[in-house]
């Protein structure tokens, strides 16, 4: 018998928030060196990175319910 994991909310969470972080900052260092302005950068950093990450975040709770791809194996205590 295969089971198929799922994913708790606070963890679709922690991976929201750590990838988001990556990508603050290499949305901002891009923008900046691009642009050689830190108030286009941030401002830019800022409206992009807060809808991505409402995005990501039910892209995340989507997948989640799909079972293609997941399976857990049995420990070996389990009956």
């Amino acid at each position: 018998m295969v089971r198929h994991a799922a994913e708790t909310l606070p963890r679709s969470i922690a991976k929201t928030m750590s990838y988001r972080v990556v990508v603050v900052i290499l949305d901002f260092t891009s923008i900046y060196l691009f642009t050689g302005k830190i108030k286009v950068a941030f401002v830019f950093m800022i409206v992009s990175n807060t809808y991505s990450s409402i995005c990501y975040f039910f892209h995340e709770r989507i997948w989640d319910k799909i079972k293609w791809g997941k399976i857990i194996t049995k420990k070996i205590d389990e009956k």
